[in-house]
């Protein structure tokens, strides 16, 4: 009994062993004949053993649960009810965890599944899509869509000799110009065709015709009366009796 616990001991003391493991000043061994021997800190160090040991399983516990929060995808290791836990376990489990931390870091970019449900969402609220089924045809639509006003636009570029990165709102701006000098030239040759330049003409011709027109037609009516034609092709021939 003597050398076991003097074996004990020796590990205890040696350079390996935990920086917390409770130590005594050992003295020289005595004889254990009613005597102390040197090994009375042992029950001590070994009632830590034993609570670090339920802690290691505490923590075996704990880890589990976070690592089934975490990497949901790694299998149960059959061993992980067995009576002891090793530190190996323990650090198997903290680095998948390590693990999985860093490569979420390296692809945040990537999204999660409730980020990519709601830009489906957030795309069947926008294009009107009631279900899911109806979302890759109404993509398709839309990217068809887009390809035909990205070629109008680049023809409208090209047409009215703007830059390609010339935004929409500056090809809106240069059509309208063009539209307003097409209805300038448009009133310009109207006027030509009036044979006036002045609208203020146009309306005192028109004030002319006003005047003179009803008593002109009220004269050909009495002419026709008396004439007692009906008919506007037969006046000349019966003026041409008359005379």
């Amino acid at each position: 009994l003597l050398k076991v616990l003097s074996q004990i001991d020796s590990i205890l003391q040696s350079p390996r062993a935990p920086p917390l493991i409770y130590r005594h000043n050992k003295g020289p061994v005595q004889d254990c004949r009613g005597q102390e021997c040197g090994f009375e800190h042992l029950p001590l160090t070994i009632e830590m053993w034993a609570d670090q040991l339920m802690a290691l399983k505490d923590l075996h516990k704990t880890l589990r649960k976070l690592s089934v929060e975490l990497v949901p995808w790694l299998t149960a290791d059959a061993q992980d009810n067995r009576a002891s836990i090793r530190v190996e376990d323990l650090q198997f489990i903290v680095d998948a965890i390590l693990e999985e931390i860093e490569n979420k870091e390296k692809d945040s970019q990537t999204p999660s599944l409730p980020t990519l449900f709601a830009i489906v969402s957030h795309f069947q609220k926008l294009f009107d899509v009631s279900s899911l089924n109806g979302v890759y045809p109404r993509m398709n639509e839309v990217y068809t869509k887009l390809g035909e006003m990205t070629n109008a636009m680049r023809n409208i570029h090209e047409l009215l000799e703007l830059d390609s990165s010339a935004p929409p709102t500056v090809v809106v701006d240069t059509v309208g110009k063009l539209c307003d000098i097409v209805n300038e030239n448009v009133m310009e040759q109207v006027q030509q065709l009036l044979g006036t330049q002045d609208i203020h003409s146009i309306i005192k011709k028109l004030e002319e015709h006003e005047c003179f027109f009803p008593p002109f037609q009220a004269l050909i009516e009495d002419l026709l009366c008396l004439l007692e034609i009906s008919n506007m092709d037969d006046i000349l021939p019966a003026v041409h009796n008359l005379k």
